[in-house]
Formats: C-alpha cells, sequence, structure tokens
C-alpha cells in the first residue's frame, strides 16, 4: 500500500491569507497528476488550463533578481462544473468571483519526497458544494477515495 502523509490543513496568517486543503503523499508529481486529470475526467468535467508556475518561477527566477528555487515542480488545474457553479450562483450572484475552481499539486525544493494536493477552503454556504467536490477530486488523485 502506497505511504501516505495524509493532512488536512487550515493555514493560518495574516487576515489576507486564505485557508487552504492540502494532502501530502510520497506518491510521484506525475502519479498524482495523473491521479488527478482522472479524478477531473471521471467526474464529467473538462480541464480548461493547467498553469505550470513552477516551471514560470523557475524560468524567471534570474529575472526577478532571486536565487531562490521554491519548486522542483507546480501546476495548477483550473476547471469547472456547470451544473455546481449554476447552484452556488442562482444563491449569490458574487460567488462568480470562485470560478474557474483549481487544485494545485507541487513539490517543494525543500521538500523533494513530498507531492502536495491540495486547494483553497471556500466560505461557509453554498461554496461548501464546491469545497466537497474539490475535496473528493484531490483524495481520489491520490487514493483516499
Amino acid at each position: 500500500m502506497k505511504k501516505l502523509l495524509a493532512a488536512l490543513v487550515l493555514a493560518t496568517g495574516p487576515a489576507f491569507a486564505e485557508d487552504v486543503v492540502t494532502y501530502d503523499t510520497d506518491q510521484s508529481f506525475d502519479d498524482v497528476s495523473f491521479g488527478l486529470e482522472n479524478a477531473i475526467i471521471d467526474a464529467g468535467l473538462v480541464i480548461d488550463h493547467v498553469s505550470h508556475t513552477g516551471e514560470m518561477l523557475e524560468r524567471t527566477r534570474g529575472d526577478v533578481g532571486s536565487d531562490v528555487v521554491i519548486f522542483d515542480v507546480a501546476d495548477i488545474y483550473s476547471f469547472c462544473s456547470a451544473k455546481l457553479s449554476r447552484e452556488v450562483m442562482e444563491a449569490d450572484p458574487m460567488n462568480v468571483m470562485f470560478c474557474p475552481y483549481d487544485i494545485f499539486i507541487m513539490v517543494r525544493h525543500d521538500k523533494p519526497d513530498v507531492t502536495t494536493i491540495g486547494f483553497r477552503a471556500y466560505p461557509e454556504g453554498e461554496m461548501q458544494k464546491i469545497q466537497e467536490l474539490l475535496d473528493g477530486l484531490a483524495r481520489a488523485a491520490i487514493g483516499l477515495d
């Protein structure tokens, strides 16, 4: 059985910091990415975009005068659910600010043996439907479903 370092984290910090839900695993980045892609597709959703944030930060590191390597790899998957988006936006049109929904996968440079998958936590109320969706997808990606 694959070793899992599962952790549910509610990050604390300055008032502008958002809460985040993360799961850590010793599975490879590629395995977790493959698992997430399959989980999204299996849920009947379409990946709108994959942002290769880690590559961008590494590519521009020297240009901005930094010598700090943050990630070995980090991607953000963006997608939406027409059904759930309609539900949460009919309840409150301002919920549009949360769409599309994102799940990130990263391997921090200082923790090369840990792959982290996660997403921002959403406010109480209707947006908990989206949080449940994202949690299910993240958990499925690493075999916790």
